[in-house]
C-alpha cells in the first residue's frame, strides 16, 4: 500500500480553536460563492426545521385545548370554518353547522360502506351560545352535546365523577332510529315561517301496475296554513294501458284535515296517508265524470334507498324537499267505478315538497336500474335558481352526488292534456364532481301535459315516462345501466 507519513508538530490544545476559526475564514474568503451555497442550504434547512417544530408544537397545543372537539382520529368541521376562529370564538365560528349531520352519521360516515374503514362515529356540538332564562333574568350561556356512548367509542367520554352517562331515547333515536322514527323524522309536515298564500307541502306518489299503466298520487296542503285562508286537494291522475289519462281532484276544508309536524301522517276528509313501521297505508276516495275512485294501497320502501331532507333558502327562493322512498314496492287495489285493478310490489316511488311555489319551476328525474336508483332535480325561482344535483343511491344508500347545467331537450312530439303543447323526443345531462362523471340519455315514451293557471306566470307542466341510458365512472369504477322512469319539467305555452 503507497501512502504518506506526516510528523505534526504538536499544539497546545488551547490554540485548536483558533486555527479552526482562521481556516474558515480563510476558506470564505478563498471560495466565496461555494461557501454562500453551502451558507443558504445550511440557512433554508434550519428554516424549515423551526416551521416543522413550530406547526407540530401548535397542532400538540391545539390537541389539548379544551376548547376544541376531543376524541377520535378524524374530526370533521363545516366548510369553510377556520380551526383558530372556532377554538377561540372568533365571528367565523359563529352560526356554523354541518347540513343534515344524522345522515352523515347514520349513513356517509358511519353506514355499511365504510364500516371496515370506520369503527364510530361521534357527533359533538362544541360551545353554542344559547340564552337561559329564569325569574325574569336572561343570562347567555356556552352549551355542548355529546352522545355518550359514541364519544366513549372515540375516547372522549366524560369523567363522570358522581352519577351516570348514558344514552337516552333522543341519542338512540339519532344513531339508530326504529323504522317508525326514521320515516317521521324524514316525512313529518312544516309550518309556514309566516302566513303565506303560495305556501304549500304534499306527498307524492307514483305505482307503476302495469307496462303501459300507472299513477300519479298528490295528498296537498296549502294557503296560510294553520290559520288564514287554506286548504287541501287530493290529486290522482291515471294513466290508461290505451294511452289516455283520467283525473281526479277533491278539495278539502280546513277543518277536515290533519297533519302532524312530528309524523308523516295526514289526513284529508275521507282520503289519508298514514306511515306505520314504515310502512306507508294510502287511502283516497274521489268522484269523476268516469267513476268513484277508490285507493287502498300499502307502499314499502326499500331499506336505505332514500334521499335527505334539503331546504333552499333566499331572498327569492324557499323550497324543501325530501325523498323517504326513492325505490319502493306498492301492493293493494285501486277500483274506479266497478273496475278494479289488483297489484302486488309494483314499482313505486314517494317524495315530500313544501315550500313558497310562486313563480317557481323545476326540473326532476327518477328512475330505477338494476342496482342503483338514480334521482336529479333543482328548482327556478323567478330570478334565482338553485344548484342542480344527480344522486346515485345503491342497497348501502347514497353512492354519489354530482351537480350538472343545463339539460339539452331536443325534438319535438305530442302530449295528452287537452292542449297545444310539444314535449321533446328525447334530452341528456352530464353531471360531474371531481374524477366522477355521469351521462344520461332519455328517449321520452309518453307525455301529460297540464297548463297552469296563473295569469302572470303562463307555463306548462311536463309529466314524462322515459327510457333511459345511463354511463360514465363513479369511485372509480365504470357505471352503465339502462331502464325506464318519470321525469319532469316546464315548457312554456
Amino acid at each position: 500500500m503507497a501512502g504518506y507519513a506526516i510528523d505534526l508538530p504538536a499544539y497546545p490544545r488551547t490554540r485548536l480553536p483558533a486555527m479552526l476559526t482562521t481556516l474558515a475564514l480563510r476558506h470564505l474568503l478563498v471560495r466565496k460563492l461555494r461557501s454562500l451555497f453551502l451558507l443558504f442550504g445550511f440557512s433554508l434547512g434550519v428554516g424549515v426545521m423551526i416551521v416543522l417544530l413550530s406547526v407540530g408544537e401548535a397542532m400538540l397545543d391545539q390537541s389539548r385545548d379544551v376548547s376544541l372537539v376531543g376524541g377520535g382520529e378524524v374530526t370533521i368541521l363545516p366548510l369553510g370554518i377556520d380551526v383558530e376562529a372556532m377554538r377561540t370564538g372568533g365571528l367565523g365560528g359563529l352560526y356554523f353547522g354541518i347540513d343534515r349531520a344524522r345522515f352523515l352519521t347514520r349513513q356517509v360516515l358511519g353506514g355499511e360502506r365504510h364500516r371496515e374503514l370506520v369503527q364510530a362515529v361521534s357527533p359533538t356540538i362544541e360551545g353554542k351560545l344559547l340564552y337561559l332564562s329564569h325569574d325574569g333574568r336572561t343570562v347567555a350561556v356556552r352549551a355542548g352535546g355529546e352522545i355518550p356512548s359514541r364519544a366513549a367509542a372515540v375516547g372522549a367520554g366524560l369523567d363522570v365523577r358522581s352519577g351516570s352517562w348514558r344514552d337516552g331515547a333522543a341519542d338512540s333515536a339519532y344513531i339508530a332510529p326504529t323504522r317508525q322514527q326514521l320515516y317521521d323524522e324524514l316525512d313529518r309536515f312544516h309550518l309556514p315561517p309566516s302566513p303565506e298564500s303560495a305556501w304549500g307541502e304534499w306527498h307524492y306518489f307514483n305505482v307503476v301496475v302495469g307496462p303501459r299503466e300507472w299513477w300519479y298520487i298528490t295528498y296537498l296542503i296549502g294557503g296560510e296554513v294553520p290559520r288564514g285562508n287554506w286548504g287541501g286537494q287530493l290529486l290522482a291522475t291515471h294513466r290508461r294501458p290505451d294511452g289516455r289519462y283520467e283525473r281526479f281532484r277533491v278539495p278539502v276544508s280546513p277543518e277536515r284535515i290533519r297533519f302532524d309536524t312530528t309524523r308523516a301522517d295526514l289526513t284529508l276528509g275521507d282520503s289519508w296517508v298514514r306511515q306505520r313501521d314504515g310502512n306507508y297505508q294510502l287511502r283516497a276516495r274521489a268522484r269523476a265524470a268516469t267513476g268513484t275512485l277508490q285507493v287502498d294501497v300499502n307502499l314499502v320502501p326499500a331499506p336505505n334507498r332514500y334521499f335527505p331532507p334539503v331546504v333552499l333558502r333566499d331572498d327569492e327562493l324557499f323550497s324543501g324537499y325530501v325523498v323517504p322512498a326513492l325505490q319502493a314496492t306498492a301492493s293493494g287495489r285501486i277500483c274506479v267505478a266497478a273496475r278494479c285493478r289488483h297489484f302486488d310490489r309494483a314499482p313505486a316511488y314517494h317524495d315530500h315538497n313544501w315550500g313558497v311555489w310562486r313563480d317557481v319551476t323545476w326540473e326532476w328525474g327518477a328512475a330505477r336500474v338494476s342496482r342503483l336508483s338514480l334521482l336529479y332535480g333543482g328548482v327556478y325561482g323567478a330570478e334565482t335558481a338553485s344548484p342542480f344535483f344527480l344522486t346515485l343511491v345503491d342497497s348501502l344508500g347514497v353512492l354519489q352526488v354530482l351537480r350538472f347545467g343545463p339539460i339539452t331537450y331536443q325534438g319535438s312530439r305530442r302530449v295528452s292534456g287537452g292542449n297545444r303543447a310539444r314535449a321533446p323526443e328525447n334530452f341528456h345531462l352530464m353531471a360531474t364532481r371531481e374524477a366522477d362523471t355521469v351521462h344520461l340519455e332519455v328517449r321520452v315514451l309518453d307525455a301529460l301535459a297540464t297548463e297552469m293557471s296563473a295569469t302572470e306566470f303562463r307555463r306548462v307542466f311536463l309529466q314524462m315516462r322515459g327510457e333511459f341510458e345511463l354511463s360514465g365512472r363513479v369511485g372509480g369504477q365504470p357505471v352503465a345501466d339502462s331502464g325506464t322512469g318519470f321525469f319532469e319539467t316546464y315548457i312554456a305555452p
